[in-house]
């Protein structure tokens, strides 16, 4: 004040003004204070003189440090708890939020003699609502910690970690206060960081300008942060030999590993180099040097460096924070030490976004992209600008697929909140490994031993650690469910349809066991396949799982809602329900071996949504692609070729299955169709069948029936369908080829009939004349007895084409006729 005296007040958040607690009438040098829950008692600590004055006043008797206990509701008796030469910080704990007020108030004393002590303060109320100390004597006190080298309080969660030496090493540990006056040790962790144990650093106590600066220029810059996901890690900056360059660890013990970080600096001042500043952002780490860099280092996921964004130049420079005095008291805040300021500090989106528009590497592109995804919570507008950058930088991005990592990122944020525990067993990324680089930066893994817990019904952040560590136990990255086991059966299960199955029912009935019973018992259903299957019970089998599937899995409001925009056919994909059968399957059988507790039919509930959440994030880049380039939901038909914009939505279309296939992911219905429909609109005929051929376009029925009826008959267009209908799978020939009306299909599907009655046949021999069956007899023998013979393999009951009665002997004769005389050259009539 300007009358030199000392006020102490205590800040307001909400009316942005100093609530005054206590005046001292005389200007003190005040080292830390700190106020109860309840707002009536206040330790103070402070220096009564300086060495120059205790030189001067040959006060050698009197203690340089005082640290007293005040009554200020009202301001009323002083009680003095040290009077000692070593310096002292004050903390009270705090009980859980919410509630009562409480007669009992207890205080840490942390002295620079490397102790912490706790102070039990009962207080009475006495007339007019006055509080005080209710004992006269000296207060009950307990020892909380000795020979401690470095302390950092949790101010949020009441905890205390600290450090103390043990040869050549130091060990982590950390003391947690309870709500019922009680504390214990619960962790403990060795690492190998060498701290100085001449003086004692204190983080998170308050801070005094004079004396942390003079201690932490001889002390580790070393923090503990802790994440809501039960993340754990040890931040600390390390000397460096090198002039110029920044090394720096990250010790994730709830991984139970450390990476050491060493960075060449771009602008190499001397005078610029500080001590690097750590932030907790819960999600991310931040270690950030003004003026030179700011890395973000994702704790979930730290295993990949391409999950750590790293940033330089203009995109490092945090305008607000432009010095190196800074701490980060609790998650998503920052103490600006010399300016006094406090600091809510996070990620940006917009910001983040513009990074991922104008980043030229894969690992930045990546890291941006996996912030976005993972950090930010979804909206429609935020995915819709992903979308966009991904479908302008399909072909930019050489070291990852960035619709794969959209996808299974984007799975991974949706379904993770729902259940405990999931996200240690869902896939987070499409990527095994990385081996990129980041430039300017080099960075080394070492493996740590993993941190002991004693705790016992814990909850909240010691039990999420808990169960973090017990995942690394048990070889964590093996854990999560990877597409390989389902791309190794599918291509089995794929092969062995290939043997075994000649109708749709067969296929019907793989699909119910895949979605009812574990992998294991459909192994030992195939081979017992050919004894069980019926074709009505196959037939009442697959209509349920179609239901189950269908209807539970694919017709979603999400679904129906961008369907109106993109035309996306309602029809049968067996393939794709096979596929998505045996994706089920297998997620409920990973599922069912870690979420036991949760139940079979929570499980099930997961699965299920899974997949939903997969095909409707397809719908959604459709959705959004189809937007963009301002297509029509009225746009298959093949008289005109496609547009510009058509072409470039079929080759995104065109990505979307390459990245389905790299996942082993089914597609929703109708996209082969949508797919092939557009390809035959944009491609020329011997790149469309060149796609045909090797797989990129699929032909199905509702698109060749189309192509078929809509198309007349010109010379291009009979090129066009000669070329499709000779590449139809056999009974998918069957089914369309009838609705081609020309003298080529006719033969071809006489052919075909002629080739299967035949095989029926075997080497059976007529065994009686057949009486003549045309109206009009022809006199051409071997034509004569051709159709003889056929017409006896149907009188046997043998058709091959029982929903196409137009096609029999009758029609292989007639078809017959009509082209010898087209190769004669003469008229049939």
């Amino acid at each position: 004040g300007n009358q030199r005296n000392t006020h102490i007040g205590l800040y307001d958040l909400q009316t942005k003004q100093n609530e005054h607690l206590y005046m001292f009438e005389k200007n003190l040098h005040i080292i830390s204070c700190s106020i109860n829950n309840e707002r009536t008692l206040l330790a103070v600590s402070f220096c009564q003189y300086t060495e120059e004055e205790r030189a001067s006043q040959l006060l050698q008797s009197v203690s340089k440090y005082l640290t007293l206990l005040i009554e200020i509701h009202p301001i009323n008796n002083v009680r003095v708890l040290k009077a000692v030469d070593s310096c002292v910080r004050v903390q009270f704990l705090y009980p859980v939020e919410g509630r009562n007020a409480s007669r009992e108030s207890r205080l840490l004393l942390v002295s620079e003699d490397k102790y912490i002590e706790q102070f039990d303060i009962h207080v009475v109320a006495e007339e007019e609502h006055k509080v005080v100390i209710q004992k006269s004597g000296q207060l009950p006190r307990a020892k909380v910690v000795d020979d401690l080298v470095w302390a950092q309080w949790d101010m949020m969660e009441q905890r205390l970690f600290y450090i103390v030496p043990k040869e050549s090493k130091s060990t982590l540990r950390c003391v947690q206060f309870y709500p019922d006056e009680n504390f214990n040790s619960i962790l403990e962790s060795h690492l190998d960081i060498a701290v100085n144990d001449t003086q004692l650093k204190l983080v998170n106590f308050g801070y005094d300008y004079c004396q942390d600066q003079d201690v932490a220029s001889k002390s580790l810059n070393l923090q503990v942060f802790t994440s809501k996901a039960g993340g754990l890690c040890v931040c600390c900056s390390l000397v460096s030999d090198m002039p110029h360059e920044i090394i720096y660890s990250i010790y994730f013990l709830h991984k139970g590993y450390n990476k050491t970080f060493t960075v060449s600096l771009e602008r190499t001042e001397s005078h610029q180099l500080k001590e690097v500043a750590f932030m907790n952002l819960d999600y991310y780490v931040a270690a950030y040097l003004p003026g030179q860099f700011l890395h973000l280092l994702n704790i979930q996921h730290p295993d990949l460096l391409c999950y750590s964004l790293f940033l330089t130049g203009e995109d490092a420079r945090i305008d607000s924070l432009q010095n190196c005095s800074i701490r980060s008291p609790w998650v998503a805040t920052v103490l600006d030490c010399d300016a006094g300021s406090l600091y809510d500090v996070s990620i940006s989106d917009s910001a983040l976004l513009q990074f991922l528009l104008k980043s030229k590497r894969d690992c930045e592109r990546l890291a941006a992209l996996h912030c976005a995804l993972l950090y930010f919570k979804h909206t429609e507008d935020l995915e819709m600008q992903i979308i966009r950058w991904i479908s302008e930088n399909l072909s930019t991005c050489h070291s990852f697929d960035p619709i794969q990592e959209f996808i299974i990122a984007s799975l991974y944020c949706r379904m993770c909140p729902e259940t405990q525990n999931l996200d240690k067993f869902l896939p987070y990324t499409s990527l095994h490994d990385w081996i990129g680089v980041v430039p300017g930066v080099i960075c080394t893994t070492d493996i740590i031993s993993l941190p002991v817990l004693e705790f016992q019904n814990s909850k909240g952040f010691w039990e999420k650690l808990n169960s973090n560590l017990e995942s690394v136990k048990y070889a964590e990255p093996h854990l999560h469910y990877h597409s390989n086991m389902l791309r190794r059966e599918w291509r089995n299960l794929s092969e062995e349809k290939t043997k075994f199955i000649s109708h749709r029912h067969s296929v019907r009935g793989i699909l119910f066991r895949l979605l009812f019973c574990s992998f294991w018992d459909f192994c030992l259903f195939t081979n017992q396949r050919e004894e069980r299957r019926t074709t009505a019970y196959l037939r009442n089998i697959f209509e349920n799982a179609k239901k189950y599937v269908l209807v539970s899995i694919i017709f979603t409001p999400s679904y129906f809602a961008q369907a109106r925009l993109v035309p996306l056919f309602e029809e049968e994909d067996y393939q794709q329900q096979l596929l998505m059968g045996l994706m089920v399957a297998q997620l409920k059988d990973h599922l069912m071996r870690h979420l036991q507790y949760v139940g079979k039919k929570k499980i099930d509930q997961i699965v299920l949504d899974y997949v939903a959440n997969l095909l409707n994030l397809v719908h959604r880049i459709m959705k959004d692609v189809w937007r963009r380039y301002q297509l029509h939901s009225c746009i298959f038909c093949f008289d005109e070729r496609g547009s510009a914009g058509e072409f470039a939505v079929f080759h995104i279309m065109s990505r979307i299955l390459e990245a389905a296939n790299g996942m082993c992911m089914p597609l929703p219905p109708g996209f082969h169709t949508l797919h092939l429909g557009l390809g035959v609109r944009c491609l020329p005929l011997h790149t469309l069948l060149h796609y045909i051929d090797n797989g990129v376009l699929q032909l199905t029925e509702t698109c060749v029936r189309k192509l078929l009826k809509d198309l007349d008959d010109t010379e291009q267009n009979e090129k066009l369908k000669f070329s499709i209908v000779m590449r139809l799978p056999e009974a998918l020939g069957q089914k369309v080829r009838q609705y081609w009306n020309h003298p080529i299909n006719a033969n071809l599907i006489a052919r075909k009939y002629v080739k299967l009655l035949l095989e029926k046949l075997g080497n059976r021999q007529c065994s009686r004349p057949i009486p003549e069956r045309l109206s009009v007899p022809v006199e051409f023998l071997p034509l004569n007895y051709l159709t003889n013979m056929l017409a006896e393999i149907e009188n046997q009951g043998v058709h091959p084409y029982e929903k196409q009665d137009h096609v029999n002997a009758r029609f292989v004769e007639e078809t017959a006729l009509k082209h010898t005389m087209a190769l004669l050259g003469l008229k049939y009539s």
